[in-house]
């Protein structure tokens, strides 16, 4: 722990943080793969081979230093903007499969999703702040996404 004289200034300027924002959103989507028949697809999706929706719950994990004069590397309120632009726009209560481009070649998994959103944010986002998306597809299961 960094020890401040009595009448200094602590320094925080320069110090590596890690902001996140969770948003939710409601989509529909149905897991089929191309490549598979109709058989082998409900074989290996089961119920979720049929149409059906989900509440994601997407935390964004950002990182950058603390700039000297506003004491933050990146408004709250900023993150929130990207995140609109790059989740919630396109994604809230759409199906996945029919108004979402991307997943017209991959399936709507949760991994493939959290792929996805990394690449829209990446876009956006000043570069190499980007450090981790969580998707949760459920309150039990979420993937994580890191990059490449």
């Amino acid at each position: 722990m960094e020890r401040v004289a009595k009448d200094s200034k602590p320094n925080t300027a320069g110090k590596m943080t890690f902001l996140s924002r969770t948003e939710t959103f409601a989509a529909a989507h149905r897991l089929n793969s191309k490549s598979l028949n109709e058989e082998a697809n409900r074989k290996l999706f089961g119920k979720c081979n049929q149409s059906h929706g989900h509440n994601y719950k997407v935390t964004v994990t950002i990182c950058g230093k603390i700039d000297p004069i506003s004491g933050m590397f990146m408004n709250i309120y900023k993150l929130q903007e990207y995140m609109k632009e790059a989740i919630m726009d396109p994604l809230d209560h759409k199906n996945l499969d029919q108004d979402v481009d991307f997943f017209a070649s991959v399936a709507s998994t949760t991994e493939n999703l959290a792929v996805y959103i990394w690449n829209n944010l990446e876009k956006i986002l000043p570069d190499g702040c980007l450090h981790k998306v969580k998707v949760y597809e459920s309150d039990r299961n979420f993937i994580v996404y890191k990059g490449d």
